[in-house]
């Protein structure tokens, strides 16, 4: 469930300001009974958190202004069915626009980058490729105060065990003191900051990479990029192991084998005739040639079945990928850009 309420790119179009206005500015009040409802709720809420070690100071700040969402209740309600062919959706989203800004940003910030990778294993271009595909590099976090949003999305029950667990850990980060409920803000489901983490996300991924006593995913980027590769090395990406790349097939080569839950070591793949569509070698010389060709990866193609656009990947990679986003037109994305960045 977590995976599915991330805020990804191309799943919702962006607001327009008036709309924003809405959402903010409070055109959509409710009912005076639904409003009447939902206090009574939260006071079920601030019952459980104190008993769970939250602080009353806490609570009355991150509820002060908190009121029940109506538009939240309308957008979780009429979710676009949107489907983009991968053509579309590889050019919408692995843009030169967004290459261009991602070398950018990917050259500010190399120091820092490298240090993250020296620790968890993560290649600064896939962070940043990560980072451009979920919030434009930080420029469109959201603007719903997560407090209100997970709290209305909790009250109208729909899914309110999920939502009401979100709402608790978001008081957990408010007492932990890595925001103020005010700067806590993201989309109209609760993922937040610049790599738009889950409530339950941030708690079991976040880190204070630099130690500065906050786990800043909306303003500090060690934090930012810390947390997104300490996020994909704990769902299992590997040290030293590329994500993959685009591949020819040969003639009469059998679709059956195309699927990311086909496994084999890359040798299998080398023997079937696939071959890098750049026409690089498979693994640098300087690495093991054995140990290279033991790596388990799939043939990917997100296209139409008749599609000659084909991936392979490598499956450690890809999984942690998809644990982001449960989609391999994104986690193909991300791979694409960062490579994109890198060059």
């Amino acid at each position: 469930m977590r995976l599915m309420m991330r805020r990804s790119v191309l799943t919702l179009l962006p607001m327009s300001a008036a709309l924003a206005g809405k959402v903010l500015g409070g055109s959509y009040t409710g009912t005076p009974q639904d409003q009447a409802s939902f206090a009574r709720y939260i006071e079920g809420v601030k019952a459980e958190a104190l008993a769970d070690g939250i602080s009353a100071t806490v609570l009355q700040a991150a509820f002060a202004t908190v009121r029940m969402n109506p538009r939240v209740i309308e957008l979780d309600r009429s979710q676009p069915e949107v489907q983009f062919t991968w053509t579309r959706y590889r050019t919408s989203v692995v843009s030169d626009r967004r290459i261009a800004d991602g070398r950018t940003h990917y050259a500010r910030h190399t120091a820092l980058l490298q240090r993250v990778a020296a620790v968890y294993g993560v290649p600064g271009p896939i962070v940043v490729g990560l980072w451009g595909l979920e919030s434009d590099y930080g420029h469109d976090v959201g603007q719903f105060p997560v407090i209100e949003a997970v709290a209305t999305l909790a009250w109208e029950g729909r899914r309110g065990a999920y939502f009401r667990k979100q709402l608790i850990d978001c008081l957990k980060i408010l007492n932990a003191g890595d925001i103020q409920p005010a700067q806590m803000v993201g989309s109209w489901a609760g993922a937040m900051g610049q790599t738009q983490f889950m409530p339950d996300a941030f708690l079991e991924y976040a880190v204070d990479f630099d130690h500065r006593g906050a786990r800043d995913l909306w303003n500090d980027f060690a934090c930012v990029f810390a947390s997104t590769a300490n996020n994909l090395a704990k769902e299992g990406w590997r040290r030293g192991v590329p994500w993959g790349a685009r591949v020819r097939l040969p003639a009469g080569f059998d679709p059956a084998l195309i699927g990311r839950s086909i496994s084999h070591e890359l040798r299998y793949w080398a023997s079937r005739g696939v071959r890098r569509q750049d026409g690089a070698a498979w693994y640098p010389p300087e690495k093991a040639a054995s140990t290279w060709a033991e790596l388990p990866s799939a043939l990917v193609r997100p296209g139409a079945p008749t599609d000659d656009d084909t991936y392979l990947v490598y499956s450690t990679q890809f999984a942690a990928l998809r644990a982001y986003n449960p989609s391999d037109k994104y986690a193909l994305c991300i791979g694409l850009l960062a490579d994109g960045i890198a060059t």
